[in-house]
């Protein structure tokens, strides 16, 4: 089973991907900032994460470059309301930048997309 991680700074969202990725078949770990999430990929096997960008504290971009400092392998999609930071050339190492919707199914596509090269 593959491991999600979801830094998501707003609850309700973080437990709406829990449920919708749990119910997907994937094992869901959540993280509600940057510190926590660069604590879980110290300590977690983890093959994708999700990262929300504007969150209190460490943001989605240093917490992004911190993760691959810690493993370069894990596959990270940038997840955020903004779509001024995909012109942001510090998102560019991700694997992917998703404008946030209600809709899951283009988060869950991308998900199956870059997990399978796993």
């Amino acid at each position: 089973m593959k491991t999600i991680l979801v830094v998501e700074d707003e609850k309700n969202l973080r437990l709406l991907y829990q449920q919708d990725l749990s119910d997907a078949g994937y094992r869901v770990l959540l993280a509600e900032n940057g510190e926590k999430a660069i604590q879980t990929v110290s300590q977690e096997a983890i093959d994708l994460a999700i990262l929300d960008i504007k969150m209190a504290g460490i943001d989605g971009i240093d917490t992004l470059r911190k993760i691959m400092e810690i493993d370069k392998n894990i596959k990270v999609i940038l997840n955020s309301a903004y779509s001024t930071f995909k012109s942001d050339f510090s998102t560019w190492s991700a694997d992917a930048y998703l404008v946030k919707s209600s809709n899951l199914d283009e988060l869950k596509s991308k998900i199956k997309e870059l997990l399978e090269t796993v």
